[in-house]
């Protein structure tokens, strides 16, 4: 760790910060302890001379971050998936932090697509646009592949950015354990936990074949979703730095006069949308986590094309069939079945009343199904009984968080298209066939398959796991006659077969 350049970089951020106004903004938000507003004052505002200026158009805490450049700009990406740690109001601001960045030249993105790809790039596209598209840490050029003639996109990585990454992450590292010295007992920060979070985020985007491996994942969960498709990631032309995928050709969706031109049934859009987002969470606990309308379109045939797929989300199978009852329960406004789930989860300690957290669960979804159709939000629900579960000790689940912040911009897109769209009707049939064929009979077939199936890799295993537990209680087979030995054998495999047995018949039951 360089504590030199670490000390002149929060310098600089502070100061920057207090130049344009977001320094108060940010503490407040992060619930910041006394002792530590005193460090970020004295770091920023003797300095703030030394700050950078940004963009007066912007509010605040967007003007300072994208002022210090593209490390932070991603950091404040990342914390917009976090209201559970930054509060919603700067979650909401952070965002629609602006994504463009001045692009660097065609001549360098050519030059890195050789290095990566090893050879000379008119071998490998007979054309290369300009940037059309340029973020925080990579751009985007459209080209023609020299052997099929297609159009495709290709995806080429910031020179340069994993060292100016990696130089802002030590100085992250270095602010969080200042924060941990001058306010240990200050739980609501938890700077380690968020910069480590950062930085796992941000090393996975440093290698676009995770992405296209994303890509590649998602495509083949999603092959017969009707009216869904993806652009194809073209393997031979990827590489670490460089990223090629099939062009896609559409109207915005964020485009509405241009989509109503072209003769799109908004309305239909935008259930579709919602759904294809609960079938993706809900079946394959595998979503597209960044579904905003720039990266979404709509092919001449009414599909809908996602691309970029830096930020996916992911909720393994027991959580998944959670969340769908706690929707559920919500649509069927039985919330004494919403506050056991929380309970046989789990998510509540067992010490609570489920009674006074059903009445509290109550007092969030009444409000919300008095209101008109058009203001339904699920969004909104999960939000406020995120709140609820809080005071009744439930810690946070960083999983549910990212899935809550996707489910607020996919309902965005959804009323975008269609203002009056009724969130909870368009929801309902994916929720019921989804607890239909995970929490039904044929959902406890499928768990005792795969129940019989472990158990069959293992039971090659299981007489000497049998003697291993025997030796652990100080009865060792080897000093038995070799007839008591065969005979523990036998009961080894009996008692495994029991368990087995047992097993099986609780699952049924």
């Amino acid at each position: 760790m360089r504590g030199p350049h670490n000390i002149i970089r929060l310098i600089r951020t502070g100061a920057t910060f207090e130049r344009t106004g977001a320094m108060n903004l940010v503490l407040d938000a992060f619930e910041t302890p006394k002792p530590l507003r005193i460090l970020a004052h004295t770091l920023g505002w003797p300095f703030k001379w030394l700050g950078y200026k940004g963009d007066p158009t912007m509010p605040p805490a967007t003007r300072a971050l994208t002022a210090l450049g593209p490390a932070y700009i991603k950091f404040g990406q990342v914390l917009s998936t976090r209201p559970d740690v930054v509060g919603s109001d700067l979650a909401q601001q952070l965002r629609v932090l602006q994504d463009q960045l001045p692009p660097f030249s065609r001549a360098e993105a050519m030059a890195e697509v050789e290095r990566e790809l090893g050879r000379p790039i008119n071998q490998i596209f007979s054309e290369f646009s300009d940037p059309i598209a340029a973020a925080s840490i990579a751009q985007v050029h459209r080209a023609r592949l020299v052997e099929t003639g297609e159009d495709v996109a290709v995806k080429v990585l910031r020179p340069g950015i994993e060292r100016a990454f990696n130089k802002d992450v030590d100085a992250f590292y270095f602010a969080a354990r200042i924060a941990d010295l001058f306010a240990p007992g200050a739980k609501r920060l938890r700077p380690m936990e968020v910069i480590e979070h950062f930085d796992g985020v941000v090393q996975g985007e440093l290698d676009l074949r995770l992405e296209s491996a994303a890509a590649s994942e998602f495509a083949a969960n999603t092959e017969g979703d009707a009216g869904f498709q993806l652009p194809q990631v073209r393997w031979a032309y990827s590489a670490r730095r460089v990223m090629t995928l099939g062009w896609a050709d559409g109207v915005a969706l964020g485009d509405n006069a241009a989509l109503d031109a072209a003769g799109h049934d908004r309305t239909a859009l935008g259930k579709r949308v919602l759904s294809l987002f609960l079938q993706h969470a809900l079946r394959d606990g595998y979503f597209h986590a960044d579904m905003h309308q720039g990266n979404l379109k709509v092919a001449a045939n009414g599909d809908i094309i996602a691309y970029d797929f830096g930020i996916m989300g992911h909720i393994d199978e027991y959580t998944r069939r959670v969340y769908a009852e706690i929707l559920y329960g919500f649509i069927k406004r039985d919330y004494k079945r919403v506050a056991e789930v929380h309970f046989e989860a789990g998510y509540v300690p067992a010490d609570r009343d489920v009674d006074e957290f059903a009445r509290a669960i109550r007092a969030v979804g009444e409000p919300i199904f008095g209101m008109d159709a058009s203001h339904i939000s699920m969004g909104s629900l999960l939000n406020y009984l995120f709140e609820v579960t809080e005071r009744f000790g439930m810690e946070t689940r960083t999983e549910l968080i990212l899935l809550q912040r996707t489910m607020v911009v996919v309902e965005g897109v959804a009323r975008s298209l269609d203002p009056h769209i009724n969130i909870w009707e368009a929801a309902q049939p994916v929720v019921e066939d989804y607890i239909k064929k995970s929490i039904g009979p044929r959902a406890v077939a499928a768990d005792l398959l795969k129940t019989a199936k472990v158990l069959a890799r293992f039971g090659p295993r299981l007489p000497a796991l049998m003697e291993q537990a025997l030796i652990a209680q100080g009865q060792d087979p080897a000093a038995q006659k070799k007839p008591r030995r065969s005979w523990r054998r036998a009961a080894a495999l009996g008692a495994a077969a029991g368990a087995l047995v047992t097993l099986l018949l609780t699952q049924l039951v």
